[in-house]
């Protein structure tokens, strides 16, 4: 299953940052400050550096359950002037035939970021947002 869209179009590509942790939610504290931090360095106003923190909790909160034992989280940054692309990922056996749109935590992730996406295939379940800054139209 795969849903396309700004927020899947750095497949491939080379991230800027990559970020390997256990795939525990006790961990997804460290992502989220890392999330916070890089936002912070592409100058993004703190509404959206919030906005981001929380929709990258809610992206590992839909990967994580479909994680193997013992195995890691990966997550992926992408940088560019204004825009911040974060992909979060977990190798799963599972085969994830269908993301649920109507979760809790995919409407809060849709809403919050840009653009978002999921990706499962390959022994591996995914799910990708774009934020693009709010404070770039400012000053037109």
């Amino acid at each position: 299953m795969s849903v396309t869209g700004p927020a899947s179009a750095h497949q491939g590509d080379r991230a800027d940052v990559e970020l390997r942790l256990p795939a525990d939610s006790a961990y997804v504290s460290v992502l989220r400050t890392t999330t916070a931090g890089l936002a912070a360095r592409l100058d993004f106003p703190i509404d959206d550096i919030e906005d981001l923190r929380i929709a990258v909790g809610e992206a590992s909160a839909m990967v994580l359950p479909e994680a193997e034992p013992a195995s890691d989280l990966l997550c992926r940054f992408y940088m560019r002037p204004g825009e911040l692309t974060v992909s979060v990922g977990v190798t799963s056996s599972r085969a994830v035939t269908q993301v649920d749109y109507d979760s809790f935590a995919w409407q809060v992730l849709s809403t919050l970021a840009t653009s978002a996406a999921a990706d499962s295939g390959d022994g591996s379940f995914t799910v990708s947002l774009t934020m693009v800054s709010g404070h770039l139209g400012a000053g037109l």
